[in-house]
């Protein structure tokens, strides 16, 4: 009985001392997910900083209201002048004559125009 303890113990120390001198799989796994999760974030850092070159040259900077404003204006007037002549009498086409507008588009205005009566 003492021989089989004495030579566990011998067989337990050898093996203590041997796991020492073999490679460490988990840390070569461990600096592999490092590197996969560096060289993600580096990807990512790349990509966002592209996103936000793209986005600073296709936007404007500045957004004119009073563009927008003087649009709308213009279209309000256009389309005021085709709901009087269109209540003046006139048709489609001969509207489309005199405010240089397509006939689909007078036809669209008039439908708005009788719709909202």
């Amino acid at each position: 009985m003492i021989y089989t303890i004495i030579g566990l113990l011998i067989v337990a120390v050898s093996l203590f001392i041997i796991s020492f001198f073999t490679q460490d799989k988990f840390k070569k796994l461990e600096h592999q997910i490092e590197q996969l999760s560096l060289s993600n974030l580096q990807d990512n850092y790349q990509i966002k900083k592209k996103i936000k070159i793209l986005e600073e040259e296709l936007l404007p900077s500045e957004i004119n209201i009073t563009d927008f404003n003087k649009q709308a204006s213009n279209k309000s007037s256009l389309v005021k002048q085709v709901e009087t002549l269109y209540r003046q009498g006139y048709s489609a086409a001969e509207i489309s004559e005199k405010t240089n507008l397509s006939e689909y588009d007078i036809e669209s205005v008039i439908s708005q125009y009788s719709n909202m009566e």
